[in-house]
């Protein structure tokens, strides 16, 4: 399972890693600021799109050759943090058709954040739309775009980002981390998992689950039943078909009624049809009770339409699953590589919470050295290692005027280990997000990415982390097996090139 997780195409790759970051006409300090260059003003020296540096472009293929030839697809990300230092904080490449601006300096981020428009437009999936448009279905949050996308956003945001209401699901999160835990001594040999990206993502996958619809797939129990396996298989199936639709026509692969088409198009069927089914379930329960339910009052006290809550919904259960196990998989990694910063997350967790108690939400407030770790882990090993935009307007970014319609790829990974924003940035050091010690700048760190088009499930994903890693820490010793490297490679997201070699050992 972990092996199909992995496997998005590589085309999809592309799409993520088109640009690479243009430098500015000058250097900036390390905490890169703001200057009449960078922010809402013109700056007064503009050149055009053409004249923004990277590398070299060949007819109909771009740099597509000359990325795969010196890194592989497989190691991107690498390739952009090199064009960084190559060209600097803002460069523009080409893959193929595809045409990009990347950018990698806080000041260019924040001018950026800015300039932004009513209604920030992301990377179309056009795949997703052509299925939505075939089946008469609803968009959700991920290919919305204008008034619509703010209006349906607005439906969720008030559950999703207020942190109250967030705060209110941790008796679901620790009911699923309590089997988790469990499961850890059960599936585990010597302290060993095989596999354990395939457990975090069972872990993951339930705990949305029973968030959305208050239902347990029992993937963390002996036997899983067909339905889960289903819906499952059909979630990386429709992972690893429409990367190859985004770079090639999606009409001519419904038109031709191709394998991939099929498959993609079937994958979501399930998909749609197994949401369906919970949501209902949830509506009708719920709809003469006054009790809270986190679907119910979504539809209850918005204007959405049953299609509208049933693509958001989707979407946002695809969403939530891979890149929140990805995160925890590597902040596991990172506490077997320091024991010390493990010994000091241990005595605080002690400190705060008790022997018999369940950690929870409010715990997690006095907590500041576990935010720290969980922020430092995902600086230095991010799930997404690039977000997108696509300029909805002229805007002036340092010294280049980009027209409408650019598409700017935000490099987060490249920005977060760059060496002019965190001292000693390759060391895991939690120590310099502290409060008071910090001066680190606020837009050198994004991986929920910026503005009103951020991870709309954010304080969901952290909620989970944080709690997952008070159970874990609490309960077991992360050591590691060997200390050989272990490096990122990109699948869709960064995932480890090993099985990572950590151990659970019973506290």
């Amino acid at each position: 399972m972990r092996v199909q997780i992995q496997k998005v195409p590589q085309i999809l790759e592309f799409l993520k890693i088109k640009s690479a970051w243009l430098q500015h006409c000058k250097t900036t300090s390390s905490v890169c600021v703001l200057n009449s260059k960078d922010a809402l003003h013109v700056a007064p020296c503009r050149h055009s799109l053409d004249s923004i540096p990277g590398p070299k472009n060949w007819p109909l293929v771009g740099s597509l050759i000359e990325l795969v030839r010196k890194w592989g697809l497989a190691r991107q990300h690498e390739a952009l943090i090199e064009y960084h230092k190559k060209y600097g904080k803002i460069f523009r490449m080409k893959l193929g058709s595809f045409d990009s601006v990347h950018i990698g300096a806080p000041c260019l981020l924040e001018a950026l954040y800015r300039k932004e428009g009513m209604y920030p437009q992301r990377l179309e999936i056009k795949p997703w739309k052509a299925y939505r448009d075939l089946r008469n279905e609803a968009y959700g949050l991920l290919i919305m775009e204008g008034k619509d996308w703010q209006r349906v956003r607005s439906a969720f945001q008030h559950k999703l980002m207020k942190p109250t209401e967030v705060a209110k699901l941790d008796g679901k999160i620790n009911q699923v981390l309590a089997d988790f835990v469990e499961r850890i001594g059960k599936v585990s040999h010597n302290g060993r998992i095989k596999d354990l990206y395939f457990e975090l993502n069972k872990w993951s996958f339930e705990t949305i689950s029973l968030v959305l619809y208050d239902k347990r797939f029992g993937l963390l129990h002996q036997d899983v039943n067909e339905e889960a396996i289903n819906f499952i298989t059909a979630v990386k199936t429709m992972m690893s078909t429409f990367g190859m639709m985004m770079v090639t026509p999606v009409a001519l692969h419904r038109t031709l009624n191709t394998k991939t088409w099929q498959d993609h198009t079937a994958a979501w069927d399930r998909i749609f049809s197994t949401a369906k089914l919970y949501i209902d379930k949830r509506l009708k329960r719920h709809s003469s009770e006054s009790s809270e339910d986190f679907l119910c009052d979504i539809f209850r006290h918005s204007n959405l339409s049953k299609k509208e809550l049933y693509a958001a919904t989707t979407e946002l259960q695809i969403g939530g699953v891979e890149t929140t196990a990805n995160s925890m998989l590597w902040a596991i990694f990172n506490f077997s590589r320091n024991p010390c910063a493990q010994a000091r997350l241990l005595q605080e967790i002690q400190a705060v919470v008790a022997v018999d108690q369940s950690p929870s939400a409010e715990h997690i407030k006095r907590m500041p050295y576990l935010k720290a770790c969980l922020k430092e882990s995902m600086r230095l090993s991010p799930s997404i290692p690039f977000t997108s935009r696509t300029l909805d307007k002229e805007t002036v970014l340092g010294d280049y005027v980009l027209p409408k319609g650019t598409v700017l790829m935000i490099n987060s990974h490249a920005l977060s280990l760059n060496e002019e924003y965190f001292d000693d940035g390759k060391r895991f050091k939690p120590e310099r997000w502290l409060q008071g010690k910090s001066t680190i700048n606020p837009f050198a760190h994004v991986p929920f990415g910026i503005g009103k088009r951020m991870c709309i499930g954010r304080r969901l994903a952290e909620l989970e982390l944080q709690l997952a890693l008070c159970w874990v820490i609490r309960k077991y010793e992360i050591v590691a097996t060997d200390y050989e490297p272990v490096e990122s490679i990109h699948s869709g997201i960064l995932v480890p090139n090993r099985e990572l070699p950590v151990a659970f050992i019973p506290r």
